[in-house]
């Protein structure tokens, strides 16, 4: 299946006041921009590590009540910090806030020290993934029962490379799949979630490509090549107390031009 490109900004809610994020987000989507991410942390990952910091789901629906266009999510959620029930009704009620704009991005928890400091058992990387793959049951369980129900199929987007169980928990429930790496990376990674796809019955075309690009100051060769595998979806990052968006313009020119291409080849 064809998709436009579509360009992501993660909004890291660190190391500023909730004013400059807040402004942030409407610059983003005064830009174009087609989706603003933020995380799910309880302290900063980057710079002083007790900087300033905002907790993520709280968040999501100030931005869903703030923003009238952006697709809105975190990049990612933890599985672990939330009953998966519970978590099923809060993206279900900032669902309904956006009027229908909420990704859950997911992903299984990997920052020791959250679990640390907020009383989490952080158990093993295996066994987090298997509360990942309990939990997303629960929650498409819990969508279903809930009243009134989403406004839409939310999407899901799962975050994670590991080829052996993560990538097998993508194919069973993501509808889109984000990485970290270069294209060599991603050509691999994409490959062995196309056999999970096949292996549990799934279209692997159903399953949109997704990569954060990072600090990468504007789309070049690396951008394409990322493209030429099928990814569509790429998030730029921003931290505070700045929040440079100087890079974002760059890549929505690239998105547009290359957007128009593929409409004309079509």
């Amino acid at each position: 299946m064809s998709r436009p490109i579509r360009i992501g900004v993660q909004i890291q809610p660190q190391h500023a006041d909730y004013a400059a994020i807040r402004r942030a987000v409407a610059a983003v989507e005064e830009a174009g921009a087609d989706i603003a991410f933020n995380w799910d942390h309880f302290f900063p990952l980057y710079g002083p590590p007790d900087g300033k910091h905002f907790e993520c789901w709280t968040m999501l629906a100030a931005w869903a009540e703030a923003t009238e266009r952006l697709e809105l999510g975190a990049l990612v959620t933890c599985n672990s910090y939330r009953n998966p029930d519970l978590l099923a009704d809060m993206a279900r009620t900032v669902d309904h806030i956006s009027d229908g704009r909420l990704i859950l991005g997911i992903g299984a928890g990997w920052f020791e020290r959250d679990y640390d400091e907020y009383g989490y058992a952080f158990g093993t990387a295996g066994s987090r993934i298997a509360d990942l793959a309990d939990g997303m049951r629960r929650i498409r369980a819990r969508w279903a029962a809930l009243n009134p129900a989403p406004t839409r199929d939310i999407p899901v987007l799962i975050g994670g490379g590991g080829e052996r169980k993560t990538l097998r928990v993508v194919a069973e429930h993501a509808t889109v799949w984000h990485a970290f790496g270069d294209a060599e990376t991603i050509a691999h990674k994409s490959a062995v979630l196309d056999r999970h796809c096949a292996a549990v019955g799934r279209d692997p075309a159903e399953i949109e490509r997704s990569v954060g690009v990072g600090g990468e100051g504007s789309p070049g060769a690396q951008a394409q090549a990322m493209l030429d595998l099928g990814v569509t979806l790429f998030t730029v990052d921003v931290s505070g107390p700045d929040y440079d968006l100087g890079r974002l313009g760059d890549w929505l020119a690239w998105r547009d031009e290359r957007n128009a291409g593929r409409t004309a080849d079509s």
